[in-house]
This record gives structure tokens, sequence and C-alpha cells, in this order.
């Protein structure tokens, strides 16, 4: 298995949707699908990231990797965002070296987490 980019679909954007509206991260997904995603990287919606103070949010995770959280993106980074998933599929343990990360990667992130790792193999 790759990575997973994972797509917040209930994201507002801090703002309020009016009835009828699509979200900005249903909006963002859409925007990622037709875009289409880099070797190695399915893109997941999922109900929600739990950062809504800084939507649109995704994650990327993969088996073995760090996993990453971003936020404060729109439509107009979907080039970044899966710019930013393809080099993050290619790199040992899901480390991108700084430079080559997108601007919005270096600069937008929430949260870096650890490897699972069970008992036995730590």
């Amino acid at each position: 298995m790759g990575a997973v980019l994972h797509v917040c679909m209930t994201c507002r954007a801090g703002q309020p949707v009016p009835e009828g509206e699509t979200c900005p991260g249903a909006r963002l997904h859409a925007a990622l699908l037709a875009e289409g995603a880099p070797d190695g990287v399915e893109i997941r919606p999922v109900d929600c990231l739990s950062a809504c103070d800084h939507g649109c949010n995704v994650a990327l995770t993969k088996p073995g990797g760090w996993s990453y959280v971003y936020g404060r993106l729109t439509a107009e980074d979907v080039p970044e965002i899966l710019r930013g998933a393809g080099l993050y599929a290619g790199a040992d343990q899901g480390i991108v070296p700084w430079r080559d990360r997108p601007v919005i990667f270096r600069k937008q992130s929430i949260a870096r987490i650890p490897p699972f790792v069970t008992a036995e193999e730590a």
C-alpha cells in the first residue's frame, strides 16, 4: 500500500456554509480528484480531521512513515498539494527534505506524527 492523502470533507474553512452549498473541504476534495493523484498516492475522503480552526485540512499517511496534517488549504493549492503528496509517497519514512517540500507544506503544517511502532518492534 502506498501513501494516502486524507481530505476533510466537512471542513467549513472557518466560515458558515449556507444550506444546500458544498463545504470548502468537499470542494477541495473534488478539485484534487479532478486533477488526479500522483503515482503511489490514493486520495481518500474523511469526515473530520479535528483541525477546524485551520481548515481546509489534509493529512498524509503511509505504512511505516511519519504522518502529517496540513491546514489553511484551498483549491488554488491543489497542484502543490499533489506535488507534495507525490514527494511524500516516494520518500523513505515519509520524510521529504525541507527544501524540496512545497512552501504550503513548510509553512502550513499543523502536526507531524511519528510512525506507529508496536512494543515488539521498539
